[in-house]
């Protein structure tokens, strides 16, 4: 069994032309920190994958100062309009290639954390607050997830 956790960035500025490149806001970063020391004492995630975009970058940089990774990528199918059953595969594939990793972080946006968790968990498509995180039992044999819980910052 693996564990994977799929978790939206934090709060971020307003919409803007370039929506790739809007940052967290002061509570975001604050967010994305509580959350980071959540996943050390929970956790301890070891891969992940992440968003190119600046706040989902800026959220991952919270977690990465504070858990230790062996594998961090930017994965420019976890944006907002990616698919997320292509997502999954590539998660999959890395999941197989990876045996040895046993706690993976996704680092995305709504909507598309809420299709990552379907695409796991069929049935569930939860809406996610600023910086939550889903946490799913995967069985790598199967290929198939069991969603436990969603776990939002305090702020």
């Amino acid at each position: 069994m693996k564990t994977i956790l799929i978790m939206r960035h934090g709060e971020a500025v307003p919409m803007q032309v370039n929506d790739e490149a809007r940052p967290l806001t002061e509570r975001g970063i604050k967010q994305a920190k509580e959350m980071a020391w959540w996943l050390k004492g929970h956790f301890k995630p070891q891969a992940a994958l992440v968003s190119p975009y600046t706040r989902a970058q800026q959220t991952a940089q919270q977690v990465l100062a504070i858990n230790d990774f062996s594998y961090v990528e930017i994965c420019k199918d976890v944006i907002p309009t990616g698919n997320a059953a292509f997502a999954i595969d590539y998660l999959e594939t890395l999941i197989s290639l990876n045996e040895h990793l046993d706690v993976w972080l996704v680092v995305a946006h709504m909507p598309i954390v809420s299709y990552l968790v379907e695409q796991l968990c069929p049935g569930n498509s939860p809406i996610f607050n600023t910086a939550a995180i889903a946490v799913i039992e995967y069985d790598e044999v199967t290929q198939q997830g069991v969603f436990k819980s969603m776990n939002s910052p305090s702020l």
